[in-house]
């Protein structure tokens, strides 16, 4: 079972609507200039950074300016929190410097998610990444140099682990793979106010014992930690049980959760192997916070961004798309 990612990542697609022609998430554009500094939303109590700029907020004020308070209403449960900025294109140095400025104007921290591994996503709906090794290390440093000094946390490389452990990425790549991740936890953590956390699936894929020695291999030491449950569904008590026992095999190591679309849990009908691609009745979680209970859990965040299409299936436009419909589906199934 695919660890079901694929969400959008940049401003691109808010202009655009669409994702990139062969379905990954649309590369993150910048002009160098940083995002508007504006005043946080009072309904975010989370210490992550809200960018004014996303999907959600564009079609909040399209709602509003139309007077339709419902839908208004609906999408502000989206546009009103923190969501991962998918960094997946070239040159990011000047994109990750403008949301990481933002972030830091505003006293928050930028939430950052790194997706350009070579041959990513095993050329399914969001195949793409770096050509090569070297160009993926040369992007690496691009975005480290891009955080600079200004508090940052990474998730780094949805699926990466997975679709090695799976199979689904031929073996040929693996070594260097495992070095490319080991490389870029070790450079980003150079940076003096990073967090890092390597992907490790979700509760509903394999049980941690099929992760610790790849997480290893991976440069878990050197990490924060692990984040779970990336643009998946399962729930938050089954997410921070099946992190708690990876932490136990990984030196007692940190998580975050993705509680984005897991408030009504995975969808359990059809074809299992569908099930992570758009299902229907899903709603939001938990707000993102650092306030997670404690333990090994440092934070619920909102890695996929809600709204977003998984990719082409149930209806739904390219992988990382802007879909009004689904967002308000999650919205309205959310108490």
């Amino acid at each position: 079972m695919r660890a079901g990612v694929l969400p959008g990542v940049a401003l691109a697609l808010l202009a655009a609507g669409c994702g990139a022609a062969d379905g990954a998430p649309a590369p993150a554009e910048s002009d160098g200039q940083a995002p508007s500094g504006q005043a946080q939303p009072a309904a975010s109590t989370s210490s992550f950074w809200v960018d004014p700029n996303t999907n959600a907020a564009r079609q909040l004020a399209a709602y509003t300016r139309a007077g339709d308070s419902r839908n208004a209403a609906l999408i502000r449960k989206i546009a009103e929190q923190p969501v991962g900025e998918w960094i997946g294109g070239p040159g990011p140095e000047a994109t990750v410097r403008g949301y990481t400025e933002a972030a830091a104007r505003a006293g928050r921290t930028a939430l950052l998610v790194l997706y350009n591994i070579p041959h990513r996503d095993c050329g399914q709906f969001s195949r793409g990444g770096a050509p090569d090794s070297d160009a993926y290390r040369d992007w690496v440093e691009q975005v480290a140099r891009g955080i600079g000094a200004r508090p940052t946390t990474v998730v780094l490389e949805p699926d990466a682990i997975l679709h090695l452990v799976d199979g689904c990425t031929p073996q040929q790549f693996h070594e260097a793979r495992y070095a490319l991740l080991k490389g870029a936890v070790e450079r980003l953590k150079r940076q003096s106010t990073t967090k890092v956390y390597v992907d490790a699936g979700n509760a509903g894929w394999r049980s941690p014992e099929a992760l610790d020695e790849p997480l290893r291999r991976a440069g878990i030491q050197s990490a924060d930690g692990f984040a779970v449950n990336v643009s998946n569904f399962q729930t938050t008590r089954a997410s921070r049980e099946f992190g708690q026992r990876l932490s136990a095999k990984v030196g007692g190591k940190h998580f975050v959760i993705d509680t984005s679309r897991n408030g009504n849990g995975p969808y359990t009908e059809g074809d299992p192997a569908e099930n992570w691609c758009n299902p229907p009745g899903r709603a939001l979680g938990e707000r993102p916070t650092t306030d997670a209970g404690g333990g090994a859990v440092d934070a619920y965040v909102w890695v996929k961004r809600p709204g977003e299409s998984d990719g082409p299936c149930r209806g739904g436009p390219p992988a990382g798309a802007w879909w009004p419909r689904y967002a308000l589906g999650l919205a309205e199934n959310t108490g």
